[in-house]
């Protein structure tokens, strides 16, 4: 009990109010570990209940990824593409997923930003609804791997509803580089309107 106390008393540690925290914990033989939310501004991000699943370390939406039991390292250099949950999806619609880092080279000067980490179209809702995604990839996933020294990334998932009968293809430019990505226009130029559900993590380099 008392080392519960003591690691609720350093929620500070990450610049949120130490009031309304909630802590999920995960006991092993030698250590808790420390779920923390994200602060107010981050996780107004979140919407629409889109669940990310990496193995072992369970839904990473809207959380700090804790560097116990090697968890930034993992997801840096050992996971996959993670599952991806979202209960409200149709079955009878089709969705495109994005993923990007926002805070390339790093939050203070992201002249990267949107670094496109994952673009997924033709996804069926029945996908969603298992997590087990089956359309067509335009960009593998790379795994989340922020620079030494450079803070935390957030990593976010947005989730857009596709039209009826529209096929969408990166261009022979887009295709050339990740970084510097306008995701603005890709979303116009294929009429993906307001997403339906978004979400973010944050990590850091697992060196620092």
């Amino acid at each position: 009990m008392k080392q519960f106390t003591a690691l609720v008393q350093i929620a500070g540690i990450f610049g949120l109010m130490a009031q309304g925290v909630e802590a999920t914990m995960r006991d092993d033989e030698e250590s808790v570990c420390v779920f923390y939310p994200l602060s107010e501004e981050d996780s107004s991000f979140c919407r629409g209940d889109l669940r990310i699943v990496y193995p072992d370390l369970g839904d990473a939406s809207c959380t700090f990824i804790p560097s116990c039991h090697n968890y930034r390292e993992r997801i840096s250099r050992e996971w996959g593409s993670p599952k991806v949950i979202f209960s409200q999806a149709k079955k009878d619609k089709k969705y495109v997923l994005v993923m990007v880092d926002p805070d390339a080279p790093n939050r203070a000067d992201p002249k990267y930003r949107s670094w496109r980490h994952w673009l997924v179209t033709d996804i069926n809702g029945n996908d969603l609804l298992t997590g087990e995604l089956k359309g067509n990839v335009l960009s593998e996933y790379r795994r989340p791997t922020p620079p030494k020294m450079s803070g935390f990334h957030r990593y976010q998932f947005i989730l857009y509803g596709q039209p009826a009968n529209q096929g969408i293809s990166l261009s022979t430019q887009e295709r050339t580089t990740y970084g510097s990505w306008d995701m603005e226009e890709f979303a116009e130029r294929f009429e993906l309107t307001s997403p339906v559900a978004a979400t973010q993590f944050l990590t850091k380099s697992f060196v620092d």
